[in-house]
């Protein structure tokens, strides 16, 4: 298996290789179209100097005259007409080239050898000691015509600064192997162990720190898989806990109506705790299905599967229709509801916002004593739409209004009104009014009562 490490230096050396080849095509490119000519031109000017300085001359030995400039770096080879041939300086290593181009120098013509020198993609031409890369003049020598070629001594001239290159070219590769195997364990070691911690969150081990100073992507992708960690351990913690409130909520209605299913089994039984048994267990019964449409309700808004039933209405009128279905729980309290309701449109899912207010004007009536009241208002402004319920009961105590949302909470177990509570009802609402785009806030004083305000964008 190919780690990232692996790769990771694998494609640093790649880049290294087909860089360096890439510099010494494109540098032996520009020898040939920019270099080559100018240099060809150069010892041109510079044989024709030979040339004009040994002929102005009173020497008669040409071959003295050539030997005294090759300790300045220079290559020379004359032929005359007889074919007569003599190498002074360093030896070429190829002497062949046409002897057409060798007549052309003893008529008088120059042969440029340099700037015509086949192209060659990976040896420098610059740097081949060959007859053929040299520049050819005619020179006269006693009243005889003589071929005289010349090319610098590249070993003499560059042989030094050829070394100095290939060595610092080996210890730059060299070098950067090096630094590219230890760069790149720096690089992959927080990824070592983000992968780890991700096998150990496999695990079902939430609880992962690790530390790192750096500040590049790696570094903050290691701060927030640690804020994912954390996330996923809150989570965890609140599915186990929902589950124990659920296996406790549908527990306790199963265990009555078991209980008072095997008490009617007797025979004996009086009938009017028959009657008493078999309310028991019809309002149980009755608790199990709401905890059971509430769960699904619940479920259902988790997955945000929701048809798209919005539409723009009046919520004035839906807050009325609600308070005449509740009448009968309110009357019979004798609690007075005051609407104070005016035309104000929201846009939202009808059917779900009415359970919404079902469940808020339901909580109000079951924690308000008999006697209490009940206000419900609407008001608009030029932002948005604002829907209250205030009741008159036993309020909530401040420390509990942080968690009234959450599911299952309930204030105190054994202070709950209403044996039907089920500790959803206000997850519900809460969930509703988030998938709406709008806000619930709750103001509330044990023993004065509560108020739930619900504000929405304007349509």
């Amino acid at each position: 298996m190919r780690t990232l490490y692996t790769r990771i230096i694998a494609i640093a050396f790649m880049i290294i290789i087909c860089s360096a080849l890439l510099a010494f095509i494109a540098t032996n490119v520009y020898y040939h179209f920019e270099l080559k000519p100018k240099n060809d031109k150069k010892l041109t000017g510079l044989a024709e100097n030979i040339v004009q300085i040994y002929e102005k001359s009173d020497r008669t030995d040409l071959h003295d005259y050539l030997e005294e400039l090759t300790p300045l770096g220079y290559q020379f080879y004359i032929m005359n007409s007889q074919g007569e041939a003599e190498q002074i300086g360093k030896a070429f290593r190829s002497y062949e080239i046409p002897e057409s181009d060798i007549a052309k120098v003893l008529d008088g013509d120059i042969y440029h050898g340099i700037k015509h020198y086949p192209w060659r993609l990976t040896v420098t031409g610059f740097f081949d000691n060959e007859l053929v890369n040299t520049v050819g003049v005619p020179l006269k020598d006693e009243n005889e015509s003589v071929a005289l070629f010349v090319r610098p001594d590249t070993q003499q001239q560059f042989g030094e600064m050829r070394i100095f290159l290939s060595i610092m070219l080996v210890l730059l590769l060299a070098l950067s192997f090096l630094f590219i195997l230890f760069s790149t364990r720096y690089i992959v070691r927080p990824i070592k162990q983000l992968a780890r911690a991700t096998n150990a969150i496999t695990d079902g081990q939430y609880d992962v720190d690790f530390k790192t100073k750096r500040r590049d992507e790696l570094g903050r992708l290691a701060t927030d898989f640690q804020t994912m960690a954390k996330s996923l351990s809150k989570t965890e913690e609140k599915r186990q806990e929902f589950v124990s409130n659920v296996s406790h909520e549908i527990q306790s209605p199963l265990t009555s109506i078991n209980g008072f299913s095997q008490a009617l089994r007797e025979k004996d039984i009086p009938e009017e705790l028959r009657d008493e048994y078999l309310q028991i267990i019809e309002k149980e019964s009755k608790r199990l299905s709401l905890l059971s449409k509430q769960l699904l309700t619940l479920s259902f808004l988790d997955r945000d599967e929701t048809q798209s039933n919005d539409e723009t209405f009046n919520v004035a009128h839906q807050l009325t229709e609600v308070v005449q279905t509740l009448t009968y729980q309110w009357e019979e309290k004798e609690i007075a509801v005051e609407l104070d309701v005016k035309d104000a449109y929201v846009y939202g899912d009808a059917k779900m916002l009415q359970q919404v207010w079902m469940n808020l004007i339901s909580n109000a009536i079951a924690y308000t004593d008999k006697g209490g009241q009940i206000m419900i208002q609407t008001a608009q402004t030029k932002q948005d739409v604002s829907v209250t319920i205030q009741d008159s009961g036993i309020g909530i105590q401040k420390e509990h209004l942080p968690y009234i949302f959450e599911r299952f909470y309930k204030v105190d177990a054994a202070r709950v009104r209403t044996s039907n509570s089920t500790g959803l009802g206000l997850a519900i609402v809460k969930k509703i009014i988030d998938l709406h785009g709008a806000t619930i806030t709750v103001e509330s004083t044990e023993g004065e009562g509560t108020t739930f305000i619900c504000t929405f964008p304007k349509v």
